[in-house]
């Protein structure tokens, strides 16, 4: 079973664009630890003919798709949430810091893993297939991401490196990177902000050990969908990871913002996860969206 859940977004994005996420379970040792691999700080944008568009390194050929301007090339590569001392840096190591110290492996190593320096050019499938997005959701729209062609495109969302990091065999980590939305610029929209999310796979033995007379309690039946839980889930398992899912994600919130935090919780959809949550905090006297999360679609882990 697992969890998901994503958050830090500089700026706001349009509530027909997908949400953030998170997911569960645990991860081997030899890959906790934070990635080295970067894209390239140096911009490498430029378009040798007029069919083609070179980013990072590749060559990408144009087609009825492509939309992406100079402007946002312009952006690509500047990995702002990795130098030092940038304001998305020190969020970032903040929360690195957090997860590195609260938790801890069996072999007394940091559970969770951090990924920062993935590519944001990825593909339609990781972007949108992979995350079980159907082929007509409004996300997909020409109008609200920046194509390279119909098969490669900007990332709208760190979630485009889920299924790729979960098949590589990780049970927890944390995904850091630039994401990409075609929002018309305002107070609280720009087109390039920043994204983290989280994710962690649960064994049956990792979810139920610490419950009194857990043993008994299994993670599958063969059951029924309703709004509380997938069908192939049992209640006492999507239970025990929403507990776990929104207690992670409220000490989160409290280390970066103090204690006196208040946290509500509000049901929503993801096609990705079941049941879905996003959480706000009371800013000022409002409420305000920080971070969207649920438990992961089992088909996900299983395909």
């Amino acid at each position: 079973m697992a969890m998901f859940w994503k958050f830090m977004r500089v700026a706001k994005y349009s509530k027909t664009a997908l949400s953030p996420k998170v997911k569960v379970r645990g991860i081997p040792t030899h890959s906790r630890h934070s990635s080295s691999k970067s894209v390239p700080s140096d911009f490498a944008a430029n378009t040798p003919c007029s069919n083609t568009v070179e980013l990072l390194g590749k060559a990408y050929p144009q087609d009825d798709y492509s939309n992406v301007t100079e402007k946002i090339l312009s952006k690509v590569g500047k990995n702002l949430h990795n130098k030092k001392h940038h304001p998305l840096w020190l969020i970032k190591e903040q929360v690195k810091d957090h997860f590195y110290k609260q938790y801890i492996g069996r072999r007394g190593t940091p559970l969770f893993s951090v990924y920062d320096g993935l590519s944001p050019v990825v593909t339609v499938q990781q972007n949108f297939d992979s995350l079980l997005i159907p082929q007509n959701h409004a996300s997909r729209r020409k109008e609200d991401n920046y194509y390279l062609n119909r098969g490669h495109m900007l990332r709208a969302h760190t979630s485009a490196h889920q299924w790729d990091l979960i098949h590589s065999g990780l049970d927890a980590f944390l995904a850091v990177g630039d994401v990409y939305r075609r929002d018309t610029i305002d107070n609280t929209h720009y087109p390039v902000f920043h994204q983290m999310e989280g994710v962690r796979l649960f064994s049956s033995h990792e979810l139920f050990s610490s419950i009194e007379d857990g043993e008994g309690l299994q993670l599958f039946e063969q059951g029924h969908r309703t709004a509380h839980k997938q069908e192939c889930h049992t209640m006492e398992a999507v239970r025990l990871v929403e507990f776990n899912l929104k207690q992670v994600l409220t000490n989160l919130m409290t280390h970066i913002f103090g204690d006196g935090l208040q946290v509500r919780w509000v049901d929503c959809y993801f096609p990705f996860t079941h049941p879905s949550f996003e959480m706000e905090i009371n800013f000022q006297g409002e409420w305000m969206e920080v971070l969207g999360c649920g438990v992961m679609e089992q088909q996900l882990v299983n395909s």
